[in-house]
């Protein structure tokens, strides 16, 4: 393991227990379970960076195609999970037994770390791309996965499905996909969630890749 991987996981551990920690105090002070959905969530999280660390160095070992197919069809489907604890804000409209600031602190930490698990995956999988398609393709992908990444954030914020119910209930899934997707504009609310976190979550994304490729700049020795 290289000692940027070693750094990266060990900060997004960190900035987990960090989350946990937060939570546990939280039930003991107030002795409520109210926000302990987040580590359940930020759990989920921790899914689609799991699946692109192993299509990433699949990759790069030669695994199989059909491994590496199946591996990103999975990654798609849970990426979601990873953007979705943004929208667990709206419970900071009622924080029951601690100040408002607490849980505040509590829910950006919480959406912090899924984002960028999230994006980490979102980068691996755009670096696997431009090995086997090219960099516009590349640019192409991560930008329709951050639309349907906001699409299944709908699905599952407001529609209430989750990512292992392609499986479980795959009929019914499909029975509330179809009008939206044949019928896009009876469906505003769905458009506009849409349309907003995609525009939120790919400039959001732009910023992480920034920093994530940094291009050298020579360093110039001042002379007296």
């Amino acid at each position: 393991m290289s000692r940027r991987r070693l750094a990266i996981i060990a900060s997004l551990v960190g900035l987990s227990a960090l989350v946990l920690a937060m939570t546990a105090v939280r039930v003991v002070y107030t002795g409520n379970g109210y926000n302990t959905n987040l580590v359940w969530n930020l759990f989920l999280a921790w899914i689609p960076f799991g699946l692109a660390v192993y299509v990433y160095d699949g990759y790069r070992r030669g695994l199989g195609h059909l491994r590496l197919w199946a591996a990103g069809g999975l990654w798609l489907l849970f990426f979601p999970n990873a953007l979705y604890i943004v929208t667990d804000a709206k419970w900071l409209r009622d924080s029951p037994g601690v100040p408002i600031w607490y849980d505040v602190l509590l829910v950006s930490t919480a959406a912090w770390g899924g984002l960028l698990l999230g994006f980490t995956s979102l980068y691996l999988m755009q670096r696997v791309v431009v090995r086997a398609f090219g960099a516009v393709q590349a640019w192409v992908f991560a930008l329709v996965t951050l639309a349907l990444g906001a699409f299944g954030v709908y699905l599952g914020r407001f529609e209430r499905w989750n990512s292992w119910d392609v499986f479980t209930r795959p009929r019914l899934v499909a029975q509330d996909l179809l009008p939206h997707l044949a019928h896009p504009q009876d469906h505003p609310r769905a458009l506009a969630v849409m349309v907003l976190f995609t525009a939120f979550l790919a400039m959001s994304y732009l910023v992480f890749y920034a920093f994530a490729e940094p291009e050298a700049e020579p360093l110039r020795r001042d002379r007296s």
